[in-house]
Order: structure tokens, then sequence, then C-alpha cells
């Protein structure tokens, strides 16, 4: 898959990507309502090779089947999957992949293939822009019928023009998980150690049970009969 080739902007610094704002909607799960859903989109074939080589684990990668397209990404909340994500979603990305297809964009119906960020495969041998996948049974296939002028233009309205450095945000990232298992390791290996000392605790306790038990303990009337005088039971305690 190879988008259309386009002249990179000169002198610009970082890839421009075209930002388009929308929300997930639904009510099972209120997190989501407030977190902000961002697709992402390169400018052109050369942008594109940035968003491939510095996506994040939570991305989820669009593009037109068998066709030129952009390339979109949308961010996924951590902890879910390609495969929770929402109807309405899906729909936008797939409008965005074909309204910027030069040959999908006029053909119907068309269909467009998603599949997780983890999942892209890219080679040497590749040219700018090309990926295959690592596994085609984690690639998921949507037919779109037809441009949907209004989701277009809707998302259009929400379309900003940005030069992040992805590189950057991808060390922030790995940075931020690194520092995350950190932190989780350490509280696992409190747990351990709160979970040994109980054990621990436990064991003594049933331990001090055992020489408490009746079967052992001797009555002053047996006391009395074994022994005759304090000195004896004493000296035979010693």
């Amino acid at each position: 898959m190879e988008d259309h080739v386009h002249t990179p902007a000169r002198g610009s610094r970082s890839p421009r990507i075209h930002v388009h704002v929308g929300r997930f909607g639904i009510p099972s799960q209120p997190t989501k309502l407030t977190r902000t859903n961002r697709r992402r989109a390169g400018k052109d074939k050369y942008e594109n090779e940035d968003l491939i080589r510095y996506g994040w684990p939570e991305d989820v990668w669009f593009h037109v089947d068998k066709m030129s397209s952009a390339h979109v990404y949308v961010r996924m909340p951590k902890g879910e999957t390609y495969e929770e994500l929402p109807e309405d979603v899906v729909e936008d990305c797939c409008q965005l992949v074909k309204a910027n297809s030069i040959q999908g964009c006029k053909v119907n119906p068309i269909d467009v293939v998603y599949t997780p960020w983890a999942n892209l495969k890219k080679t040497k041998s590749m040219e700018v822009g090309q990926v295959s996948f690592h596994d085609d049974k984690r690639v998921k296939k949507i037919r779109v019928e037809k441009k949907m002028n209004e989701i277009v233009n809707r998302l259009n309205k929400t379309k900003q023009e940005r030069f992040p450095d992805l590189k950057l945000e991808r060390e922030s990232y790995d940075r931020e998980q690194r520092e995350e298992k950190k932190k989780f390791m350490k509280e696992k290996q409190m747990q351990e150690e709160e979970e040994k000392l109980r054990f621990k605790k436990e064991k003594e306790l049933k331990s001090y049970g055992n020489i408490m038990q009746e079967e052992h303990m001797v009555s002053a009337k047996e006391l009395a009969e074994k022994y005759t005088s304090a000195q004896e039971y004493e000296d035979d305690f010693m």
C-alpha cells in the first residue's frame, strides 16, 4: 500500500500531520465521554513514514485496500484493543481515507482495512509509504459503499495542521512506560514481601497454638500426684 507522491514542504523540521478531533460516545463507559479521540493523517507519503516509525501501541492504522490513500491513525485509550473501536469512529476513519484517496474517492464501493500499528511491517526493500502486515488475521476489512459528505465535512471542520516532533513524543511515551513498569514491579515486590510476612506470622501463631493445646497441658492435680514438693517440680523443669 503506497501513498500518492506529494512534494514535502521545504524547511519544515517536523512532519505535517492533519489532526481531526472527535469524541468517543459510549454511555456504558463514562471515562470515554470526556476523552478526546484524535485521528492523525500524514500530509504525504514521506511524512507517513514518520507516523509508521514512531507510532504508539495504542494506535490503529486505516488505509484504502489495494489503492493509494492517506494513512489515518486513531489513538485508542490505553488498555483497549482495536476490536473495541466504536462503530462511529471506524466509520469516520473509513470516510477520511476514502476522501483522501485520488482513486478511492471516485470509486464505489471500496474496501478499507485497519489494524493495530504494531501489526504494520516495514522492510528496507519497501518503497516510501509502503507497508505490509505481520499477521493478516489481525487485519479487519470494511466495505464502504460511498462517500458520506456530511461526515467528511464535519471532520474537515475540526482539521488542524500541526508539526509535532513524533520522535520526541515516542521517546517521552517510552520513558513513561518504563517508569510505570518500575512502579508496578516495586509495588509487586512490596506485596510479595507483605505476603511472606503474613505467612510467617500465621505460621508462628499456629506453632504457638499447638503448644497451648489441651492435650499438652497438665492439671494441678496431676502435678501434685507426680511431685511431692515445689522444689522437686522446679528441679524436674530445669
